[in-house]
Parts: structure tokens; C-alpha cells; sequence
């Protein structure tokens, strides 16, 4: 078996937890209904998308700080011809991990 295969057989698979798969988590570990929970999670992140959207920072404390971030105009480059060209002004969504958020992990 070569160095290849090995590193992939043993790399560990990554796995993506949904909304739904944490509220009903949470509903089970505080003894609320799945519903109710789910409806307080979609309402969470809709609050959260609504103060990106005025321009505000988002806290969660012990997770960390969400932002829209704008990125300026700039000059790129074509990968496949290598001719320059313009990039537009943009913006991001930024993430800043709380220390006990990186201290967990």
C-alpha cells in the first residue's frame, strides 16, 4: 500500500450538522418540543441575517463575531490566459471565533 493510500484511509471524514439536526438536540437535552425549537433556531438566524444586512456586528457570545466586511476593487489575473483583469468592489461575510470558541477546540 503506498503513502497515498494510506493518508486517505485514514483521514477523517468531515460531517455537516444541519439546523434541524441541532434542534432536535436541543429539544431532546431541555425537554422541549422539536417545533417549538426549530421555530426559535430559523427566528435566531433571521434576526442574525437582519443586522448583517443594517451593517451591524453580530455577537455570540462564546462563539465569536459575525460581519460583513467589504472587500475594495482590485486587479486580478485570468488563471487560464494570465491577462489582467478588473475585479469589482464586493463584499464578505467575516467570522471571528471567540477565544473560548478556539480554546474548545
Amino acid at each position: 500500500m503506498s503513502a497515498t493510500t494510506t493518508a486517505k484511509s485514514t483521514a477523517k471524514a468531515t460531517t455537516t450538522t444541519t439546523l434541524k439536526q441541532m434542534a432536535a438536540g436541543l429539544a431532546e437535552s431541555n425537554d422541549l418540543p422539536k417545533k417549538t425549537v426549530e421555530t426559535v433556531l430559523n427566528g435566531l438566524v433571521a434576526e442574525v441575517m437582519k443586522h448583517l444586512q443594517a451593517g451591524e456586528k453580530v455577537r455570540l457570545t462564546g462563539l465569536g463575531i459575525l460581519q460583513v466586511k467589504k472587500r475594495a476593487a482590485r486587479t486580478g489575473r485570468n488563471p487560464a490566459t494570465g491577462a489582467e483583469i478588473q475585479i469589482a468592489e464586493s463584499k464578505k461575510l467575516a467570522f471571528t471565533a471567540a477565544k473560548e470558541a478556539k480554546e474548545a477546540i
